[in-house]
């Protein structure tokens, strides 16, 4: 029988647990706030904690995944997941079978993330794909086949919420909630439907703009990330959504690493 893969994706603001079955198929699935001052303890009793919340095992676990960009929660990670399994985790790095061809003029500069989400797109949807990421930023990928054309870096939805609250000092911290129309009537709602359908505007424009560039009518187009299904709705582009596309990304290329795959490195 397969093992079971455990994968994390330490995020800026978020870090995703998932366990995999012996079909490939997630568990579970956790999300939890990424602490960047944690230690190993502290990570390995939130892993804990998820585990006993799922009724899972973790000693039936045959092997982990990391991926992180963040540096400082990197390491307590890697470590937490050691002492609980007895095993050192797989970490997103350079030198991993991904599948990929990259077109980068630094790979180091990739993050696992964005190879992660890229690799379950080929994988899963048809050529040419954009792959979105909404999280702390929003990350716009395009994929041809299994080379990987570049992509697009823009401030996430609630980042640039954040940053028009502390420096215009008339408008006030609010939630992204819909607002009831385009048209704002009062400064919340206003800036509602500014960030709302001004990043959904952004998205569609952005995937016209890469169809363009690489010189096609049009794409399959799939979105991932906390953020995204406070934009979606208000994009007029067909957008499939994918929750779990990230851990499913990181579950493929695990396996292509442990299973003797082939696949082109990073």
């Amino acid at each position: 029988m397969a093992e079971l893969v455990l994968a994390i994706d330490i995020g800026n603001s978020t870090t995703t647990i998932a366990l995999f079955g012996p079909d490939g198929k997630p568990a579970f699935r956790s999300d939890t706030a990424t602490r960047r001052n944690t230690t190993r303890d502290q990570f390995a009793i939130v892993l804990k904690g998820i585990f006993d919340l799922y009724h899972a095992d973790l000693t039936a676990i045959g092997g982990a995944v990391i991926s992180s960009v963040v540096p400082s929660v990197t390491h307590a990670a890697s470590a937490s997941v050691e002492l609980l399994t007895g095993k050192p985790p797989m970490m997103m790095s350079p030198g991993l079978k991904t599948g990929l061809n990259i077109k980068s003029d630094i790979h180091t500069q990739m993050g696992g993330d964005i190879v992660a989400c890229s690799v379950a797109a080929i994988d899963k949807y048809p050529s040419p794909v954009i792959v979105i990421d909404m999280g702390t930023a929003i990350t716009m990928s395009f994929l041809r086949g299994n080379v990987y054309e570049g992509c697009v870096i823009m401030p996430g939805v609630r980042l640039a919420l954040e940053a028009l609250s502390e420096r215009a000092a008339a408008l006030p911290h609010i939630s992204i909630t819909p607002p009831p129309s385009i048209f704002g009537h009062n400064t919340v709602d206003a800036m509602r439907a500014g960030v709302l359908y001004g990043n959904a505007s952004m998205v569609d424009g952005m995937i016209g703009r890469l169809e363009e560039e690489a010189g096609i009518s049009s794409a399959a187009v799939v979105a991932t990330g906390g953020n995204a299904p406070d934009v979606l709705k208000y994009c007029k582009r067909d957008i499939l959504y994918d929750a779990d596309l990230l851990m499913n990304g990181l579950y493929l290329i695990y396996r292509k690493n442990t299973e003797g795959k082939g696949g082109r490195k990073i």
